[in-house]
């Protein structure tokens, strides 16, 4: 499940190019396009949480399964961009409601090893980041965005009924049985709540414009259309060591030290990738940008998940993760709007790296004056 709800939230970044074609518009609309993907996929988060305080996880995984079927269909046939942007936030939505009800249920499964599961859960997950722009190459030609898309909407639906048949058969953990009351979490656990935000907010808010601007960006360096989105896969593929390593040093470093060193990196690889302009250079600095930002996934989500007790685990995770979406999602929207705009990738980019420094030092700062939590309340 976790490979299909991912490959139908980052699939849109290799076809914006084709839909920015088939619908006649510019950068702004394809990225307010998959900013409403990322909008989806937060604004579900924190009702999600609600939920799970009274219904059992594997029931809201199973409900993300309908929902994305529904909605890769429907935004198959979309005719017009109000449309394509309706079905764009409706499979969004599936994907962020799966998120919060899986990577509980991950860590619940896994008591004594919280980093090695969420780490493999994010490596599958990772997969399907790597298999969308070799896919969408593949299929774009014969199929077209419609064809893609569709394939989606009837994978999803397979995948759903296995689902459902294998959960009938698991005796599953009911360790979230004790999570019921939402709103207590939240005054318990606001300290490592609002930590994790400022941690992955607004690095999540750059990450975001750049990989779903990727191969635009790169073409604009000179690369030809088919090279960048290669770059778009290597970018991705860098990411699926990187939540297997990553996810298991998560359970052997001090959490907040290893965060913070993630971040500052890539801060690091951004002002690389703005300075280089071979393709060697950019197959390097690609490499090394794709292992460090998707290092900052498992670190976080080990870091909450590990510490939080079973009694606030999902709630206080989808108030977190519900957050820093929140703030994640607007990044394509305002990469789009900068670029149309008249702003150089280069310069939005470097703008933004400068921007995750200055947070950089604040959180080191506030870490070295021990007002950032190592972890959570749990008495």
């Amino acid at each position: 499940m976790v490979f299909l709800v991912n490959f139908a939230r980052v699939v849109f970044a290799p076809l914006l190019e084709p839909l920015k074609e088939a619908f006649t518009v510019g950068d702004a609309t394809v990225g307010l396009v998959a900013t409403l993907v990322w909008l989806g996929s937060a604004l579900p988060r924190i009702p999600t949480g609600y939920l799970l305080t009274r219904v059992p996880r594997h029931h809201v995984v199973l409900g993300t399964g309908v929902v994305l079927t529904g909605a890769a269909g429907f935004t198959a046939v979309a005719r017009s961009v109000p449309m394509l942007g309706a079905g764009a936030f409706l499979m969004g939505v599936a994907s962020g409601a799966y998120f919060i009800a899986a990577n509980p249920l991950v860590s619940e499964l896994y008591p004594e090893r919280v980093g090695r599961a969420i780490g493999i859960h994010g490596t599958a997950s990772q997969l399907a980041a790597v298999a969308a722009p070799l896919f969408v190459s593949i299929a774009l030609t014969p199929f077209g965005w419609r064809g893609v898309l569709g394939f989606i909407g009837v994978i999803a639906a397979l995948t759903t009924v296995v689902f459902f048949v294998i959960a009938r058969r698991t005796e599953l953990p009911d360790a979230g049985s004790a999570d019921r009351d939402f709103w207590a979490a939240f005054r318990r656990q606001w300290p490592i709540i609002l930590s994790g935000v400022a941690i992955i907010g607004a690095t999540g808010f750059v990450w975001n414009g750049l990989f779903n601007f990727y191969p635009t960006y790169l073409q604009a360096k000179g690369l030809e259309p088919s090279t960048a989105r290669t770059m778009l896969t290597v970018v991705f593929a860098a990411g699926v060591p990187a939540f297997w390593l990553t996810g298991r040093l998560a359970d052997r470093l001090p959490h907040v030290p290893l965060m913070l060193s993630i971040l500052g990196g890539f801060a690091a690889c951004l002002l690389a990738l703005t300075a280089v302009r071979s393709l060697a250079a950019i197959v390097v600095v690609t490499i090394v940008l794709g292992y460090v930002i998707h290092s900052l996934f498992p670190a976080l989500d080990t870091y909450l998940l590990d510490s939080l007790p079973d009694e606030n685990r999902a709630s206080a995770y989808a108030l977190y993760s519900g957050l820093m979406m929140v703030v994640q999602a607007a990044g394509s929207s305002i990469v789009g709007v900068l670029k149309d705009t008249g702003f150089a990738f280069n310069d939005v980019f470097r703008a933004f790296a400068f921007g995750l420094l200055v947070i950089l030092a604040v959180l080191v700062v506030l870490h070295r004056s021990d007002r950032l939590p190592t972890g959570a309340v749990t008495s």
